[in-house]
């Protein structure tokens, strides 16, 4: 059966991605220093100015407007309105609040007598969701899996100097044709890039066709039929804070896995791992991974819950979309026996106490090498349940 779906995508200047960029370059120098630090920082930003607010615990001193302002030339905000050198950064950060600190220095299992994974109580009571299918070699689904790369292809043109003429805003967006679960081919591409004054519309479209869509997205995906959408609105000159305000946190579905995947609602950058928010959804993609990568499904969807303070989770729920070897009941029973779902045992197993954050923070959490809810080391465990 016929079918379409879309995901998008945003670089790394788009202004809610700006901050949450500034939000994780704040969290790993953070990490460097003190890695057993609490750290919930946000950030927003609008025209000339940023402020960066939030709970920070810890001893380490670290100059939040100085990352502020390397992230902001890092990533090519040097001209116009919004500066990395002029811009104006007002902080407004204090200690985490000791009624949430409580349940999480000691779950309540811990004030009962648990061992030492059970030290450690969720921050915060939520859903969070992992997901895995077998569409690309990232067990992303494919419209997320091209948008990421197409945002990511035009902050490389722009930076390399092939496109000097672009600027660090822009959006993506890819819609998938499927036929049940294949995807078949790509119906439309739409890419909004901001860009200097010197550049004519005909010349950027061309630009953009040859150089970002049709070095990213594979030839046989492409077909007469299908359709391009480049700066379809004209002009895109005025972008980042300057032309939108932006905020750490607003772009979920962007960080994960395009819509393809429920989300909880909880945001990842800026805060630390003992925020199950994003622990444990990391926790669960690499849960999601190894179960497509062993054999016991082709597509999963995991919800993991927890409640304020309490380390074990209240509940865990799978859904293989019919996909699965197992019933989904099963493979639920074998993700809570093989997988420790404590925050403290999750920070341990994927070792989360480190400055890894920054890389996450634009073009999508998942699906990157090298970071270890990737792994895919536990699908040999998980093969053995085919067998029986």
């Amino acid at each position: 059966m016929k079918k379409l779906f879309t995901s998008e995508s945003v670089t790394e200047g788009h202004p809610d991605k700006l901050c949450d960029q500034i939000s994780d370059g704040i969290l790993d120098e953070i990490l460097k220093k003190d890695p057993m630090a609490r750290c919930a920082v946000e950030c927003c930003a609008a025209y000339n100015q940023v402020m960066i607010m939030g709970e920070v615990t810890t001893d380490a001193k670290v100059n939040f407007k100085k990352v502020a302002r390397d992230v902001i030339a890092r990533v090519g905000y040097t001209f116009g309105s919004f500066r990395a050198d002029d811009c104006k950064i007002t902080v407004a950060v204090h200690r985490q609040s000791p009624d949430i600190a409580i349940g999480v220095d000691s779950s309540v299992e811990n004030r009962c007598g648990g061992d030492k994974y059970d030290a450690l109580g969720a921050g915060d009571q939520g859903m969070m969701f992992g997901y895995a299918c077998d569409e690309t070699e990232t067990y992303m689904p494919m419209p997320a899996y091209l948008a990421n790369k197409l945002a990511k292809r035009l902050a490389d043109v722009r930076q390399c100097g092939l496109l000097e003429y672009l600027r660090p805003d822009g959006k993506t967006q890819v819609t998938v044709e499927y036929d049940g679960r294949t995807p078949k081919r790509v119906d439309t591409v739409v890419v909004s890039c901001q860009h200097d004054e010197s550049v004519t519309n005909n010349q950027l479209r061309a630009d953009i066709k040859k150089h970002v869509i049709e070095r990213i997205i594979p030839e046989n995906l492409l077909d007469e039929n299908t359709k391009y959408y480049i700066n379809p609105t004209g002009r895109f000159e005025i972008g980042g804070p300057e032309g939108d305000s932006g905020l750490t946190g607003r772009k979920i579905i962007v960080d994960t896995y395009g819509g393809r995947c429920a989300h909880g609602g909880g945001a990842f950058s800026g805060k630390d791992p003992t925020k199950v928010d994003r622990s444990a959804t990391y926790m669960a993609r690499y849960i999601c991974k190894n179960a497509v990568a062993a054999g016991l499904c082709k597509e999963i969807e995991l919800q993991v819950a927890y409640a304020i303070g309490v380390s074990t989770p209240v509940s865990v729920y799978v859904n293989t979309f019919g996909t699965g070897i197992l019933a989904d009941e099963d493979l639920a029973d074998i993700i809570v026996k093989e997988f420790d779902l404590r925050p403290s045992a999750i920070i341990d197993v994927l070792d989360l106490r480190r400055p890894i954050y920054s890389q996450t923070a634009a073009y999508g959490h998942f699906g990157k090498e090298g970071l270890p809810w990737e792994f895919t080391d536990r699908a040999s465990d998980l093969a053995k349940y085919l067998k029986k």
